[in-house]
């Protein structure tokens, strides 16, 4: 996912103008809106969780195909039948694999999103807090300090 992108789970002003134009069109529209702003960031955690509960449940089924094939789909050759499944699965250690890094990317990039969020978050701290003790000292007019 882009941190960059022009619609995404954060306070960006895009999002906000769409989510005030969804409610001035149709209310559920700016309501979704804003729930993908406040909880838009669990999306992935949850699509991963949605993918892999439906990768166990059809892995049975890829399986059995592959098992079928083997079994009843066999050349004759008994060489060649081997090769392929030797090769089969290589290939199935080769999609492991890439689905370990593709997670340790996902992984990365989120932590990278994280401190980027926190970097932003410290300097905006940094600035209120300069800001923050000039306004401390006016008072209001009329209004007594002691109680």
């Amino acid at each position: 996912m882009n941190t960059t992108a022009l619609i995404r789970p954060a306070w960006t002003p895009a999002t906000i103008a769409m989510m005030v134009v969804g409610f001035m069109v149709f209310w559920p529209l700016g309501l979704a809106m804003l729930a993908y702003i406040v909880w838009g960031d669990r999306l992935d955690g949850w699509k991963r969780d949605v993918n892999a509960a439906t990768d166990g449940a059809f892995g049975a089924m890829r399986g059995f195909g592959r098992g079928r094939a083997a079994g009843f789909g066999r050349t004759g050759n008994v060489a060649f039948d081997d090769w392929r499944e030797g090769e089969l699965a290589r290939l199935d250690e080769e999609r492991k694999k890439l689905d370990e890094m593709r997670e340790e990317f996902e992984t990365y990039a989120r932590e990278l999103r994280r401190a980027k969020d926190q970097d932003e978050f410290d300097r905006f701290m940094a600035a209120r807090s300069k800001s923050t003790p000039a306004k401390r000292g006016k008072s209001v007019p009329g209004v007594s300090d002691q109680a």
